[in-house]
């Protein structure tokens, strides 16, 4: 029973998220930094996300970070995504190996 009163409630705030945007907004929003704000928030919390695994994943925060410089520096130029985690996975790969 425990188990249906959470997924209940995990259901009610999910629709809820989703559903309070549409019904508190119903006009356009008109403000040029509220718009730059909430254009913003896909990529904060994506990087919220992301970073943080990228540092424990490996165990070693020397690995890690060899291998954020790498993916930076290929994003930087404009590499694919796919050269760009690969390379990356490759540098803390071979920083393991030789520390």
């Amino acid at each position: 029973m425990t188990l249906v009163i959470y997924i209940a409630v995990m259901a009610g705030v999910t629709y809820l998220i989703r559903m309070l945007p549409f019904t508190l907004f119903r006009k356009k929003i008109t403000s040029r930094f509220m718009r730059s704000f909430l254009e913003y928030i896909p990529y904060a919390v994506l990087a919220a996300m992301t970073v943080p695994a990228i540092f424990y994943s490996t165990g070693d925060m020397v690995t890690a970070a060899v291998g954020t410089a790498v993916a930076l520096v290929l994003a930087f130029c404009n590499c694919p995504l796919i050269v760009v985690a690969l390379a990356a996975a490759a540098a803390a790969l071979v920083t393991g190996w030789v520390l």
